[in-house]
């Protein structure tokens, strides 16, 4: 293994825009959910005419889709990522939408038939409700509680507010919320390990939320005492969590009555 100056130099300089992992190929692995996200996905894009992406990252999960709909739409809040996915997408006639976070889905209502996304930043329900077709579909992959807390928690100490976080029955609850049925709900805990340090630095540049204030040279003590279990043959084992979700918005709305 090359020396820790060097792994580290090398995940500092490296590229973290995207939403692609081959940089750790052969320096971590996780486990997968069984249920294959990128094949439903599939499935279901190719059966509708309309489709939002929401958090599409640089659109690396949707271009995975053999097939697009006539109208294919997706949104992003991270500027390196949005020119990402216009570079993937555009020969696919996508039109990709920058949003910033939390504000107002810069559509009409009843827009889409799907409105999918594979680890959104936080479902905004009402939202996605609203420019929902009559029985059109949310269909997504989203982060668990307290996913790959080991990592988060080796450098943070525990962090028992956030643990209760994403909550996939939480998440159910306010979906049913702004008016959607919940037609499936999986979940998964997936085995992550890493076996060199400059797989850490790598993946806490990429996922900046797991530790906000990351540096090297503040964590350097954490990190070189990591560097040395690995280097005696102790990889770092996090788990990821998952689940999946979809929901459908009903056919038509409740009719009103005058004077009620």
């Amino acid at each position: 293994m090359r020396d820790f100056d060097d792994l580290v130099t090398e995940a500092e300089r490296a590229d973290v825009s995207g939403w692609g992992f081959d940089w750790l190929d052969g320096r971590a692995t996780e486990e997968r959910p069984a249920w294959g996200f990128a094949r439903m996905l599939g499935e279901r894009l190719g059966n509708v005419d309309r489709a939002l992406d929401v958090d599409t990252g640089g659109g690396e999960v949707l271009n995975e889709a053999a097939v697009l709909p006539a109208r294919t739409v997706v949104t992003e809040s991270y500027s390196p990522n949005v020119e990402r996915a216009r570079t993937l997408l555009s020969d696919r006639g996508v039109e990709v939408v920058p949003v910033a976070d939390d504000e107002r889905l810069p559509f009409e209502d009843a827009s889409f038939d799907l409105v999918t996304s594979r680890h959104p930043v936080r479902p905004e329900w009402p939202e996605i409700r609203r420019v929902l077709a009559p029985g059109g579909q949310y269909f997504a992959q989203h982060v668990g509680p307290a996913s790959a807390f080991e990592l988060v928690e080796y450098f943070l100490g525990p962090q028992p507010e956030a643990r209760k976080e994403r909550d996939p029955a939480q998440e159910r609850a306010a979906a049913e919320a702004a008016g959607l049925r919940i037609t499936d709900l999986r979940t998964a805990r997936l085995r992550m390990q890493f076996f060199d340090v400059g797989a850490i630095v790598w993946i806490l540049r990429k996922c900046v939320w797991w530790v906000p204030d990351f540096s090297v040279a503040k964590y350097e003590a954490e990190l070189r005492a990591m560097d040395a279990r690995m280097r005696a043959g102790e990889p770092f084992v996090a788990h990821s969590t998952r689940h999946l979700i979809e929901a459908t918005a009903p056919e038509k709305d409740a009719p009103t009555h005058p004077g009620r």
